[in-house]
Order: structure tokens, then sequence, then C-alpha cells
């Protein structure tokens, strides 16, 4: 495609023809989509038929047998999405934050990030980690989550359990499982508000972005960052990037059992931080309390964290 053509499409979009905004198709990603959509009509006082959402489906969630970690991470998240953005099928992405690589193309820039929604997750079939059966089997494809669990309860039976919300409930529900934990934003979003307790930050620090949703631009597509730049949450934005600024120090992946929450006062940012072994007989965890437009520090807590690490977890980050 050429340059004159990439600026005739941004002149055009959400103007003289819908603005096409691209998202998984599963439940969740589709209200997520909804949400951005419904976010830029109103900021813009557009008629509907202004913004199309354009649904794939992901090559996560067609692999329903084994750990995304093992055949490919994130990125089978984004990938259909980015061949759609990169070719101009789209001209934005709607992603849970939590899924997005830590390191993305220089061709995209994450043009906003809606408020974000409750932080925390839920567990789904008890009442709390205590209360769950010795040698229970509790499901998640989390790393993190699996690591915490076993960390406070050695004796879990901790198996793999894919799919969307609706069929991991289905699996507690027929009894495969004792139990599950979830995103309280997620479920939330579903309308699903009742399900589940919620599990304190101070017990379980949750995944980095998680509650988060991000709308991917091109990086030339100026105007189209211009328009999606109106409905982005300033304290989400700063907290998000100073949390996967940490990630991107760790160098972490799929595999990587880690955890982090930034909370922003003004222009203060507090980062909150652990890392873990895979079977949670090691934990460490720290903070920071910096300005918002020092954003090296996330570094430095990584390095500080990975400092009092063992030499067996800081393998687990490549180091």
């Amino acid at each position: 495609m050429t340059a004159n053509g990439n600026n005739e499409r941004e002149l055009l979009a959400g103007v003289d023809r819908p603005l096409r905004m691209g998202t998984r198709q599963s439940p969740l990603a589709m209200v997520q989509a909804e949400m951005a959509a419904t976010a830029l009509l109103s900021a813009h006082g557009w008629r509907p038929e202004q913004v199309e959402l354009v649904p794939m489906v992901a090559t996560g969630d067609k692999i329903q047998d084994r750990a995304l970690a093992d055949v490919g991470g994130k990125a089978l998240w984004t990938k259909e999405l980015d061949r759609a953005l990169d070719e101009g099928d789209i001209d934005c992405a709607v992603h849970s934050m939590k899924d997005v690589e830590t390191l993305r193309p220089d061709t995209f820039v994450i043009a906003a990030m809606m408020e974000r929604a409750d932080i925390h997750d839920r567990l789904v079939g008890a009442d709390s980690v205590e209360a769950l059966p010795q040698g229970a089997i509790v499901g998640t494809a989390s790393p993190r989550r699996r690591a915490q669990l076993l960390s406070q309860r050695s004796d879990l039976d901790i198996r793999l359990i894919r799919g969307n919300v609706q069929t991991r409930l289905k699996k507690i529900e027929d009894g495969e499982y004792a139990a599950t934990l979830l995103a309280s934003a997620g479920l939330d979003r579903l309308d699903m508000n009742e399900v589940g307790q919620e599990i304190s930050e101070d017990v379980m620090l949750p995944a980095p972005a998680q509650g988060a949703v991000g709308l991917e631009a091109r990086t030339d597509a100026n105007h189209v960052r211009r328009l999606l730049k109106e409905i982005s949450c300033t304290r989400t934005s700063r907290a998000v990037t100073a949390e996967r600024l940490f990630l991107k120090e760790l160098t972490a992946d799929c595999h990587s059992p880690v955890a982090a929450l930034a909370t922003v006062d003004g222009l203060r940012v507090n980062l909150r931080a652990e890392i873990l072994l895979p079977d949670g007989s090691e934990s460490i965890s720290g903070a920071s309390d910096f300005d918002s437009g020092d954003v090296k520090a996330p570094a430095r807590l990584a390095r500080k964290l990975l400092g009092r690490a063992s030499a067996e977890l800081k393998a687990i980050f490549g180091r």
C-alpha cells in the first residue's frame, strides 16, 4: 500500500466510511470492543454506523488442549489482528492489555487505553483459597495464578483449563475441577458480577495490565490515533505503562510467573510487583514509588527483585 493510500484511508476513517475496529470474536472480546465503539461514538458525536466491528477468530481461541505458552504465547491472541492492521483491513484493534506482548512491532502503537476495570482475581468454586479441600483440583492456564496458589497451598492439584469464561464455568459446574480463577473485570463485563469470591491483591497480586483494554493503531495513522486518543484514560495509561516497563526489563514471557500492579495518585506512581518460581516455592516481592515521568523506575524495581532472587528464579527470566 502506498503512503498516499494510507493517508487517504486515514482522512476518511470514521467520516466518509466507518472506522473499522478489529477484535477477537470471543464473547468477552466482543463486549470490550462494543464498549470501545460506544465510547468513540459518544466522544465524537458519531452515528452508530460510523464504527464497524470486525470480529476475527484468534489462534489462541482455536487451541483448547494445550497451554498457549507451549505453542506460541501471547502472540496467539494478537497475530490475526496484527495482520489485518498491517494490511489496512482494519483501522485499529481492541486488546485485553494483559494479553498483549511486551515487545510490539514499531509499526504499531497503543493509541488509547480505556479506564481500567476491577484488577482483582475471583475464585470460583470455593469461598477462599484456604477453604479448598486438601488436594483439590484447581484449573488455570496462568503460570502466575498457578505459582501464587501453590505458594499458599502446595497440596493443591493445579491443572490446565482452557476455553472462554462460560466454558470454564461449565467445567466447574460439571465437577471436572473443584475451582478456577477468573478476572473480575471479565466477569463484570459479562454481567456476571455475582460469580466467584474476590481475592484481595494482598493475597494474589494481579497480572500486569489486568482489567485494562487498549486500542492499537498503525504508528503512521495520525488521524486514527487522534480519534482514539479522545477515549484514553491518562491514569490507566500511566499505570499500565509502568507495569509493562517492569515486564520488559524482566524479559518475561508466557512461562514467567510474574505479577505487577501500579496505582496512580496525581503525578506519583506506586508499583508493586512479584516474581515466583513455577511451583510457588520461591516468591520475591517489592514496591517502588516514583514520579510518572520516571520511565526507568519500573526497570530498577525489576533489577532489585532479580538481585534478591535465587539462581533458579533468575533463570526463569533469562538471567
